[in-house]
């Protein structure tokens, strides 16, 4: 039980890697405060134009968001990274990961955006076209805002997810989180360096869990 308790918890072995973890655990956050907000703010995009009322606009976004939802994260980042310097580009472990993440996140939160529009009776928007707003202004002021307020669990649900998901990162040898704690661990012969990550990331992701369930019963309410 002892050796058990030293290979997961070795508090030496914790000490001598925390400045690589440390660094590992900026390096995700970076990658974070990168391809959550793209994804939400493509998401969006995705969403409006998935709405439009002209077929040749929604039709093509539609297959683009049915082919990046089903293509798995880790094939997508492997594709960039490995398969366009065969097309002549070349991109950086960060810029891959950060445009796999782009395409990816977008196809889902444009969903979600797009469910919570849908949500919204058409006649919020005829009342508000009533008073002489544009769509664009109707869209903008009176439909997102009520939208983003019902989906806003499921935002923090999948931003959740994709937090986790940057850890796919360290195949492409981008030194996030994981790939520090696993270059530690090949150092130490200690598998104490994955618990220190697997800690991280409970610091990190607990307060987002507990405000989607509290937004959750908030808007069951």
């Amino acid at each position: 039980m002892e050796q058990i308790l030293l290979q997961f918890f070795n508090v030496d072995i914790m000490v001598q890697a925390w400045p690589i973890m440390l660094r590992g655990f900026g390096m995700t956050l970076l990658l974070c405060i990168v391809v959550i907000p793209s994804g939400l703010l493509g998401g969006l995009a995705v969403a409006l134009l998935s709405t439009s009322e002209r077929r040749w606009i929604r039709w093509p976004v539609a297959v683009l968001v049915d082919i990046f939802r089903a293509i798995p994260p880790l094939a997508l980042l492997i594709m960039i990274s490995a398969g366009l310097p065969f097309a002549g580009i070349r991109l950086s472990p960060f810029a891959a990961v950060c445009l796999s993440f782009l395409l990816n996140n977008s196809a889902y939160y444009g969903e979600i955006y797009r469910a919570g529009i849908e949500s919204i009776g058409t006649g919020q928007d005829e009342a508000a076209r009533s008073t002489g707003l544009t769509g664009f202004q109707s869209m903008v002021y009176v439909i997102l805002p009520q939208a983003v307020r019902n989906v806003l669990p499921d935002l923090v649900s999948n931003t959740i997810e994709v937090v986790k998901l940057t850890s796919l990162a360290s195949v492409v040898a981008f030194a996030e989180l994981l790939y520090s704690a696993d270059m530690a661990r090949s150092v130490t012969y200690n598998a104490s360096p994955i618990v220190m990550a697997a800690c991280f990331y409970l610091v990190l992701l607990w307060p987002a869990v507990r405000l989607g369930s509290r937004l959750e019963r908030k808007l069951s309410t």
